[in-house]
């Protein structure tokens, strides 16, 4: 069973921060790279960061020095660290696969930045 489970978001003003984490089912996480992909409305899913199952990381240049993925392989579980956030990160955020399983995504978090 494929199950994704993304928690954390919230409303922070510009220049906050904010954790994510993403509790993920074995199938899925398990010697998989993870990222996390955010939507806002009216636009595409994008990848925002991705991190491999030996911790090798990248991200999209707009949140470089700003976001760090990490993950707890023991519990399945990857984290998304977002510091110095700005109005245009908000959006849902969801895990999944790199590249994703298509009919898996779970429900996101909502991240709002706003003053």
């Amino acid at each position: 069973q494929v199950q994704l489970v993304e928690s954390g978001g919230g409303l922070v003003q510009p220049g906050g921060s904010l954790r994510l984490s993403c509790a993920a089912s074995r199938s899925i996480f398990s010697g998989n790279v993870m990222g996390w992909y955010r939507q806002a409305p009216g636009t595409q899913r994008d990848r925002v960061a991705l991190i491999s199952p030996g911790g090798n990381t990248d991200y999209r240049d707009s949140v470089k020095g700003r976001f760090t993925i990490s993950r707890d392989n023991a519990k399945n579980t990857v984290y998304l660290q977002m510091n110095s956030l700005k109005p245009d990160a908000t959006a849902v955020y969801f895990c999944n696969r790199v590249p994703p399983f298509p009919n898996s995504w779970g429900q996101g978090t909502q991240v709002t930045v706003s003053s």
